[in-house]
Order: C-alpha cells, then structure tokens, then sequence
C-alpha cells in the first residue's frame, strides 16, 4: 500500500448529512429561518451549498438525539449573524455547564483546532425544525 493509498479519504469531500422526520417542514426552517435554498433536490433528500461545502437533509424517521453538534457554520460575525437568525425567530440554546456558558447566546469557548491557528472561539447554538444541534463559531485570533 502506497501514500496514495493511505490517504484515499484525505482526498474526497467532507459532506454532512442531517436527519429530517418532515423533509417540507425541514426545508420551510432552513428557507425562512436560515436564508438557505436547496441547489438540489431527490425524492426524499434535499442538498444545499454554503461557500462551495455541501450539506443533505434526507427524509428519516428516526430522530436526531441533538445531544451534540451536528454541524456548525464558521462566520466572520457572530454577533451580528445571531442578532440576524433571532430577527428571523430562531431560538438559540442556552449553555450553562462548567466551562461553557452563554451570555446573550452566545459563548467562549477556550481553544480551537490548532491547524486554525486561533486561541479560541466564539459559539453558539440552535436547533432546526428537526431537532438536529447546529452551530455558529468565530475563530478569536
């Protein structure tokens, strides 16, 4: 087995995909809520892009356990990008556990990836129609 071999999966495309029990409830949340359109849709799977990384929504009917984050989006704002998504009446989730706490919605959290370079980030988090956790970070350089 050669380098190339090893690493077959370091070449391919990351792309999440998230359970929705009401695929036409689901796409309602991501259009009025988040502002997102699907650029593809199948029989029972809905796929959007944001900045050239995909993401599907397919018809399940199992639940997501929401019980960590499923997919998170990186912004240059936060502030401004929650004070946006509340306008829009998405309800983001309070965090009070030791470490972690939101104030205004929105939380340090101490380091991040290293390959990032930065010495934290700023996050917060909601949930979709689906019960599936996302999130919002700003890297703090």
């Amino acid at each position: 087995m050669d380098a190339d071999d090893r690493n077959m999966l370091a070449r391919g495309r990351v792309a999440t995909r998230l359970p929705a029990q009401d695929l036409e409830r689901a796409r309602r949340f991501y259009a009025e809520k988040l502002g997102l359109e699907p650029v593809d849709e199948r029989p029972g799977g809905l796929l959007y892009r944001c900045s050239g990384t995909d993401f599907a929504l397919f018809a399940s009917t199992g639940a997501s356990a929401g019980t960590f984050t499923q997919m998170g989006w990186e912004v240059d704002d936060i502030k401004a990008v929650v004070a946006e998504l509340k306008r829009r009446g998405v309800v983001f989730e309070d965090v009070d556990v030791p470490g972690l706490r939101t104030k205004d919605s929105i939380a340090d959290v101490e380091g991040n990836y290293p390959s990032k370079g930065a010495r934290g980030e700023r996050a917060a988090w909601f949930r979709d129609s689906e019960g599936n956790l996302l999130g919002i970070g700003e890297p703090v350089v």
